[in-house]
């Protein structure tokens, strides 16, 4: 028995990444604002392979170059960093439990923090302060509960 699958889900999951990497929030919690984009993706890349992939993260990535104002190709080169090391160790990560797949997400992020600081220091530009390092503890806070909501929705799940 196949169960029924949410095609609507993938392109407004990205869109709520979109706009929660959007919302303003005030100077003193910038920093801690995770990489909801970064999140979403290596959901789909961990449950869909067949329809998120390599590409998908490449797309996603320079929509949120335009959509953040960044520089161009920068969340791109990111975002299929972290594809690419998720769809190797696919197999592992999709059994984990939810908390250790919280932590593969949180070095996944911090991975993350370590390309986007390459990057500016290789184009010359500014570098993140130092606050911004925490951000990546909070995503993998969070990787629990999105997972849980995107799961939940994906095969339609309700209480009984």
């Amino acid at each position: 028995m196949s169960r029924p699958r949410r095609l609507w889900l993938l392109p407004v999951s990205v869109i709520a990444a979109l706009l929660l990497g959007l919302l303003p929030l005030p100077p003193m919690v910038q920093p801690l604002r995770p990489y909801w984009l970064a999140l979403v993706v290596a959901f789909w890349v961990i449950e869909e392979p067949d329809r998120a992939g390599l590409g998908f993260a490449f797309a996603m990535g320079v929509i949120g170059d335009l959509a953040f104002g960044g520089i161009l190709g920068e969340q791109a080169l990111r975002l299929v960093v972290m594809a690419f090391i998720l769809q190797r160790f696919r197999s592992q990560v999709r059994f984990f439990p939810v908390a250790q797949q919280s932590l593969v997400i949180g070095g996944l992020l911090l991975n993350d923090r370590v390309v986007s600081a390459a990057v500016h220091l290789m184009l010359d530009e500014p570098q993140l302060p130092w606050s911004y390092w925490w951000a990546p503890l909070l995503g993998m806070v969070l990787w629990a509960p999105l997972f849980v909501l995107l799961d939940a929705l994906r095969f339609g799940r309700r209480k009984a």
